[in-house]
């Protein structure tokens, strides 16, 4: 894929900088004047002007900057005052960047004198050479004073401390320190600026790595010595996503991951969506070491209801078959599948023994029925007095709830919940919040993903006029590896889970943005946002509402 200028953001030969510096009668913008001011406007290395005046500060000026400067009373008497000099300044750094040798310092004290006199602050980019001195030679120098750089760097220019001949070496000193971010891959004002921020990263030097990522959308692969993918990642701006990872982020992952990395790649993608999903695609093909949540897929599991058998009862399971069962899933675990088992099983009396049933079943059969069944919170056949007739609406209640309106398993939870706190049995309350908690988002996560599915075949078109296509929830595209679309009906595998969900939320957080051109299914969330059943609300609260 050719490069455009736009992947490699402003160039900096194209770049006009107002390197500038300011004398003063001290340090402090608010109470100390300015009493010289030097710039020098230059692009590509040709310097285009030079600005220098003395400004009249007002006030009188301390004998220790006398003797550091050189410059008298007598020589601002005659000066303008800033007020006068700043419209011409201004001027002069229109549409410039402006760079400076600790420029905080010197952009303090123009934008007071801006404010002082009812202007707005800079609102320039700002260079910093002291900054950039510190990130790219700091271990050649003993300090990164202008000074001691001039000196090593043999600079054109030897800093006075007066404005114009300290901002004319800094001038000096931004084209060395141009040249040395260079070989990190530096090509643009956009690096350029965010190069400062950089910490004294131990794989600093990696930066180099990152210089053919485009500034456009995609999937970026971090690769290890024998070229195995180490961690997938996406990102709207591709190149400012992977060099961030060099910007402080002091995780002990991100550390590890730079220190293994020994290349990085990328493939673009034309919306936000393909690159999600290309994400998910990716990390289930090579499950990368450094990559942790989307790759449990092969963790997930299934609550199945045996609707295959006489009496139905909740089982969890690792696997879904179109067998006649229903499942609900799959589920991030089967911890969390047995979560969901509990919280059925208190809100309706289904079976609970696994015990097999034999016809004309009596009490006196093995050993009785089942705890379950002796303390009356389940119907189960081990009792010997229970037909398949009186257990079908219980059935038929629990299909109904997983499959079309959970409200009533969900209010007979939340009702157990706040009847134990009312009588302060606070430890049984949070236990049957949890269990609550894990149906409501299973049930809120099956039926987004079961939306997508019966969509079918659908067309969608963006703001920006690019084109979605959606086979049964799966993400269909030339830039993407291929998938084999879902059925709309019976279980869903656990290796389209993760995409459909990605589709899902990109879906219903763009629905303002999006126009469906074409659906040969059925298109429809539901409305009822069930509770979500959060540790901080108040019980009382919840019940009195």
């Amino acid at each position: 894929m050719q490069r455009s200028f736009d992947d490699l953001g402003t160039p900096l030969s194209q770049v006009t900088f107002c390197v500038i510096d300011l004398e003063t009668t001290g340090g402090s913008p608010q109470e100390c004047g300015i009493t010289e001011i030097g710039a020098v406007k230059v692009r590509c290395g040709e310097v285009l002007g030079t600005f220098q005046t003395m400004v009249n500060p007002g006030q009188a000026i301390p004998p220790e900057i006398t003797i550091l400067t050189g410059i008298t009373q007598a020589m601002v008497l005659p000066a303008p005052r800033i007020e006068s000099v700043l419209p011409t300044l201004c001027e002069f750094m229109e549409g410039t960047v402006v760079v400076g040798h600790n420029v905080r310092f010197d952009t303090g004290f123009i934008d007071a004198a801006l404010l002082r006199s009812g202007r707005a602050r800079l609102a320039h980019p700002i260079v910093d050479t002291c900054a950039l001195a510190r990130r790219l030679v700091r271990e050649e120098v003993p300090n990164c004073k202008l000074s001691t750089l001039a000196a090593q760097f043999r600079l054109d220019h030897k800093p006075s401390h007066r404005a114009l001949d300290d901002a004319l070496a800094t001038c000096d000193l931004l084209h060395v320190m141009l040249e040395r971010a260079a070989s990190w891959g530096v090509m643009g004002l956009e690096d350029l600026l965010a190069l400062p921020k950089l910490v004294n990263h131990p794989q600093a030097a990696k930066l180099s790595l990152t210089k053919h990522l485009p500034r456009t959308g995609g999937v970026y692969l971090f690769r290890g010595e024998r070229n195995e993918v180490l961690y997938v990642g996406k990102a709207a701006n591709l190149r400012s996503r992977v060099r961030s990872y060099f910007s402080g982020d002091d995780r002990r992952k991100v550390s590890a991951l730079l220190r293994e990395t020994q290349r990085i790649d990328f493939q673009s993608t034309a919306t936000k969506v393909e690159a999600a999903v290309l994400e998910v695609r990716l990390i289930h093909i090579h499950s990368p070491r450094y990559n942790h949540q989307v790759k449990r897929w092969r963790s997930y599991a299934y609550l199945k209801l045996t609707l295959t058998e006489e009496f139905p009862r909740l089982s969890v399971v690792r696997t879904a078959r179109d067998d006649g069962n229903l499942y609900l899933g799959p589920l991030p675990s089967t911890a969390v599948a047995r979560l969901v088992a509990d919280a059925i099983e208190c809100a309706s009396p289904l079976r609970r023994c696994a015990r097999k049933v034999r016809r004309n079943r009596t009490l006196d059969d093995d050993t009785g029925p089942c705890s379950a069944a002796q303390l009356g919170v389940a119907m189960c056949p081990c009792t010997g007095q229970l037909t398949a007739a009186q257990y079908a609406p219980v059935v038929a209640e629990v299909v109904h709830a997983l499959t079309v309106d959970p409200a009533r398993l969900v209010t007979r939870l939340q009702d157990r919940m706040l009847d134990l706190a009312a009588v302060e049995r606070y430890e049984e309350a949070a236990n049957v919040r949890d269990r609550a908690a894990a149906l409501s988002r299973s049930l809120e996560r099956q039926r987004r993903l079961d939306s997508v599915r019966r969509a079918g075949r659908m067309v969608i078109e963006l703001d920006g006029g690019e084109r979605v296509e959606l086979h049964n929830g799966v993400l269909r595209s030339l830039s993407l590896l291929p998938v084999e679309p879902p059925p709309r009906q019976g279980p869903l595998g656990r290796d389209l889970a993760d995409e459909l969900a990605v589709v899902s939320a990109w879906l219903r957080d763009h629905r303002g943005q999006i126009r469906i051109l074409s659906c040969d299914g059925e298109l429809a969330f539901p409305r009822q946002v069930l509770p979500t059943f959060e540790p901080r609300r108040s019980m009382v609260g919840n019940r009195a509402s």
